[in-house]
């Protein structure tokens, strides 16, 4: 299998640090930004990523935004949201955004393992 590269996207410091140690910990590389548009530009750089974990609620262009963006750049890689809204209604306007898939935070190692089987079946 190959190498799985992951981009976290959260502008809470706590989140950033706990969902890179858990990509870490699985063998993961990744790498962090802090809001929409930094992932937006990181893409628009040519790098390329297997997952993003992407937040709801950011500064600058929140993760709704920026799902769109990136998928209407033709970013078609596994885009889950990580957020600790609960309400149906807020995660179904989150989903059809573009997300493969929505966690309730704190993202858990098991989570994440069902977030990674997914990319595994779709790759």
């Amino acid at each position: 299998m190959n190498k799985i590269r992951a981009l976290v996207v959260d502008d809470n410091i706590v989140n950033q640090t706990m969902h890179h140690r858990l990509l870490e910990n699985l063998g993961i590389e990744n790498q962090v930004v802090k809001n929409g548009k930094e992932a937006v530009d990181v893409h628009s750089s040519g790098k390329y990523f297997d997952l993003i974990l992407m937040d709801m609620d950011m500064p600058i262009m929140n993760g709704i935004e920026a799902t769109r963006t990136l998928r209407a750049m033709g970013i078609r890689c596994m885009i889950a949201g990580v957020s600790t809204r609960s309400l149906n209604q807020e995660k179904q306007v989150f989903m059809e955004a573009g997300l493969d898939d929505y966690q309730e935070k704190p993202l858990t190692k098991a989570k994440l393992v069902s977030i990674l089987h997914k990319i595994n079946h779709t790759t």
